[in-house]
């Protein structure tokens, strides 16, 4: 919602906005767009008398401001349809999906596209380094976009994604995730064969060869041209260096050698989506191959937010068992020997309902310490956690949280800090606590 506030202030409209919570780097985004925000979901912000509401999906009935506003019978209308009818009609949109990687994906393609003078627009679910935005509406003909699978908002159920029309999509993964709103695995692969069916005949799908769930949704009807990726008759990444360089090739036939700095085998996977996205716009993979060598990644997605005596503290979107030990996978590759301090917040609604924490302590044991905030939790976090004994400590309170992990810390510690929220602040406390600690 915030890209789509960004957007429609670059299009000429004046743009407010409120939420219960923001925080960076959405909300300094916004306030260096000159766009006000406000606070919670009073009532009485019913006399700003916009033309028009746009309705995003954490709203419900029972929102003091949605009341107001169907009481009084005003125009309204979700953020996806907006943007379509709005901004994608007429441009050739490139859409993103898949339970992980969207983010990375989007502003991979979207700085390929950049490289290659296409100045694309574009609207991706996190900031990127390379890009002052996480959101831009250029005028051009190419757009890129996350394409979710939540739903849309609470008078329209169905995933956002559905609302896009691309003509080039990437199916990156599928994993059951969103507890709250699917039942179980099939009923996301029945919304990701919606998205699949309006993908045009003159279109790309772009899919991840290894995953079996995309597979099935294929079964239930495809009308486009499909390139794979992660098998032998499709794109694939050889094996990474230890500078992290791999050969790139698309059906056996070697295209370049990307050399960067991003970690492990779900990047390069994605570069390998991004890869074939943008040759199908007219990119040459080698150009796209140079382009990503200079990708400086993406906030919050292993993002370093600073050194204070001798450790390093890392910033994580991680909130997924699977993209949690990827994650912490991919940062014990880089690291080698020295100690990772995992901390984790099971903020989603899935995490917190407890749906896949089974899968939590193997998706972490490559760290050599795990700290886990166990504040409203559906579950018993210490129960769960327990046979890995001392190594793992469940903490409800964030102050707590810091002096433990500051009091564990040493110098060549690299603490991941893995969340889909705010997390309290929890990273600058933690710098600022060992800074402190290391001046006494």
């Amino acid at each position: 919602m915030g890209g789509i506030a960004a957007i429609a202030s670059a299009a000429g409209y004046r743009v407010t906005g409120c939420d219960a919570n923001v925080y960076p780097p959405m909300s300094d985004q916004l306030k260096a767009l000159g766009i006000k925000l406000i606070e919670g979901f009073g009532e009485e912000q019913i006399k700003l008398k916009p033309d028009l509401w746009v309705v995003g999906n954490v709203v419900t009935r029972g929102n003091p401001l949605m009341e107001a506003i169907l009481d009084r019978g005003e125009r309204y209308v979700s953020g996806p349809q907006w943007l379509a009818e709005n901004v994608l009609t007429g441009r050739h949109v490139l859409a993103v999906a898949g339970t992980h990687g969207k983010t990375t994906v989007s502003a991979m393609l979207a700085w390929i596209l950049e490289s290659a003078g296409r100045s694309p627009g574009f609207l991706i679910g996190g900031v990127p380094v390379d890009f002052p935005v996480s959101a831009r509406h250029t005028g051009g003909d190419l757009f890129v976009i996350e394409a979710d699978e939540y739903d849309t908002a609470f008078f329209d159920k169905r995933s956002k994604f559905v609302h896009y029309r691309p003509k080039t999509a990437i199916l990156n993964n599928l994993e059951f995730d969103h507890a709250d709103i699917f039942d179980d695995l099939a009923a996301i692969e029945r919304q990701f064969a919606h998205f699949v069916r309006i993908v045009p005949q003159s279109g790309l799908l772009v899919l991840n060869g290894q995953d079996a769930a995309l597979e099935r949704v294929l079964t239930k009807g495809a009308w486009t041209p499909v390139e794979r990726f992660g098998v032998a008759e499709g794109w694939t990444a050889g094996p990474a260096a230890q500078d992290g360089s791999f050969e790139v090739a698309w059906r056996g036939e070697g295209q370049g050698r990307l050399a960067w700095q991003l970690l492990g085998e779900h990047n390069r996977m994605n570069a390998l989506a991004a890869l074939s996205a943008a040759r199908h716009v007219g990119v040459p993979s080698g150009e796209g191959i140079q382009a990503l060598s200079r990708f400086s990644g993406v906030r919050r997605r292993m993002q370093v937010r600073g050194r204070a005596a001798g450790v390093t503290v890392y910033d994580d979107f991680a909130h997924h068992p699977t993209a949690i030990r990827t994650t912490v996978d991919g940062l014990r590759q880089r690291v080698g020997q020295a100690r990772i301090l995992a901390v984790l917040e099971p903020r989603s609604n899935t995490m917190k309902r407890g749906i896949m924490k089974d899968a939590l302590p193997a998706s972490l044991a490559q760290a050599d310490r795990v700290y886990v905030y166990s504040s409203n939790l559906g579950w018993d976090a210490a129960a769960l956690f327990a046979p890995l004994g001392a190594s793992v400590r469940c903490i409800d309170d964030v102050e707590a949280l810091v002096s433990a992990i500051a009091a564990d810390a040493r110098s060549g510690d690299h603490v991941l800090v893995m969340s889909n929220g705010g997390f309290g602040g929890i990273h600058a406390k933690l710098l600022s606590r060992l800074q402190s600690a290391a001046a006494a």
